[in-house]
């Protein structure tokens, strides 16, 4: 009969394993004989009777981990819709920004009741509705909800079947608070191809140069909409008056720009 194997000393006797290597130490000793730690520097790993290395730490630090993320929720959690702190939770619709207290845009503003069920307006309305919402965020300084609503509006624009000059100026605005200068210029362009002196497709290519950082055109669209404003203006068109404000502002940049004043 094979006589059964001798019991490990340091095991049998409940001994402490060295906290750096986890090697374990004998009886008395004072430096584990594997790393040379000095025994009783740090806390000692206990280990269980398979030889493995205890759940207590491993649950200690899972522990730790649900009280930071308990504590980053409950902060997030905290912060009202809608307020100061721009998150991800910020950019979801809520009553407050899509209710009565909702952003008013630039054109046509954008509170006044419950905001409705987007999916069943028409893909025109569905446009406007998202170019309100996101020129609303905008004003409001919403970075995140603008970046949240862009790829949505800036879509919803794409899929119109054949955008009126007004809807394009909506397509270049929404490009250009999204940071997308490419597509606010194209939509430009393609205003100024059909209507050499509309104002808003020249006050938006103003505005594609300028993020592009090209002087000498948005100087040259200036011009063209200081030219174009007075006729502009007195034919009375319906999306002039509705964007008056940014036309203005635009008319009051290109005199600045070209040194008349106001």
């Amino acid at each position: 009969m094979t006589p059964a194997p001798a019991p490990d000393p340091a095991r049998a006797a409940g001994a402490a394993f060295c906290a750096a290597c986890g090697s374990p130490l004998g009886s008395g000793a004072r430096f584990c004989h594997r790393c040379g730690t000095p025994v009783g520097q740090g806390a000692p790993l206990l280990r269980t009777q398979g030889g493995g290395t205890g759940a207590l730490p491993w649950a200690v630090a899972f522990v730790a981990l649900l009280a930071l993320v308990a504590m980053m929720a409950g902060k997030n959690f905290g912060a009202a819709k809608g307020s100061g702190i721009d998150g991800s939770a910020n950019s979801l619709p809520t009553q407050a920004l899509d209710g009565a207290g909702a952003p008013s845009a630039a054109a046509g503003g954008g509170g006044g009741g419950p905001a409705p069920n987007i999916a069943n307006l028409s893909p025109s309305e569905r446009a406007n509705r998202l170019y309100m919402r996101i020129m609303g965020y905008a004003e409001a300084g919403a970075v995140d909800s603008v970046a949240f609503f862009a790829p949505m509006a800036l879509a919803a624009h794409e899929m119109l079947p054949g955008p009126t000059a007004d809807e394009r100026y909506h397509f270049g605005r929404i490009a250009e608070v999204a940071n997308v200068a490419d597509v606010a210029r194209a939509q430009a362009d393609t205003i100024l191809q059909g209507e050499p002196a509309n104002l808003l497709g020249l006050l938006l290519g103003a505005r594609a140069a300028r993020m592009a950082s090209d002087a000498g055109a948005a100087r040259r669209f200036d011009t063209r909409l200081l030219a174009a404003l007075q006729a502009g203006l007195a034919s009375g068109r319906e999306e002039y008056t509705l964007h008056r404000a940014e036309i203005d502002r635009a008319a009051d940049e290109a005199r600045k720009g070209a040194g008349q004043g106001k």
